[in-house]
């Protein structure tokens, strides 16, 4: 003997999986993208070059999903200093803008990484960036590099100190 409600059931229910199925791929879809500041302010090359691989391992886990700032303070804006002109800087060690490390912010760059340079942190070690650092897309000067920081972190941009 056939009970007539429960194929009406089995079609509501797989209607019902079918739609919440389309929901869900349509949430994933639209997911709105991760914001994430990485703060770079040490002079040790070591250390750069990990941030930034941190920075790229960070691109392939999330894919489009994600948009980085690196933002390079206080010594950290020795990542981009080429290594001629550190006889005239006043009170870095170090010049990192070796062609190891440009080729990972080249890279970084062109997926879409954007480097935002303090412009205190370069006027404080007789920086002169149009002679001085490596350039390439998405590399800025910001006035005030902690500012900047601040003002992402209100915009809601997660903040990561490698």
């Amino acid at each position: 003997m056939r009970c007539g409600g429960y194929r009406p059931l089995s079609q509501f229910l797989a209607i019902l999986l079918i739609a919440l199925g389309a929901t869900q791929a349509q949430a994933d879809d639209g997911k709105e993208k991760i914001h994430v500041v990485y703060h770079v302010n040490s002079e040790s090359a070591r250390h750069q070059m990990a941030a930034l691989r941190s920075v790229r391992n960070h691109l392939e886990a999330e894919g489009d999903g994600i948009e980085i700032r690196v933002v390079l303070q206080g010594r950290g804006v020795s990542m981009l200093v080429l290594p001629d002109a550190l006889l005239h800087l006043n009170g870095l060690h170090q010049a990192n803008a070796t062609p190891q490390m440009t080729a990972l912010v080249a890279e970084l760059s062109q997926r879409g990484v954007r480097f935002e340079v303090c412009a205190n942190s370069l006027q404080r070690h007789a920086i002169d960036p149009d002679h001085d650092l490596y350039t390439a897309d998405n590399i800025v000067i910001v006035p005030n590099g902690v500012a900047e920081l601040a003002r992402l972190q209100q915009q809601g941009y997660l903040y990561i100190k490698p």
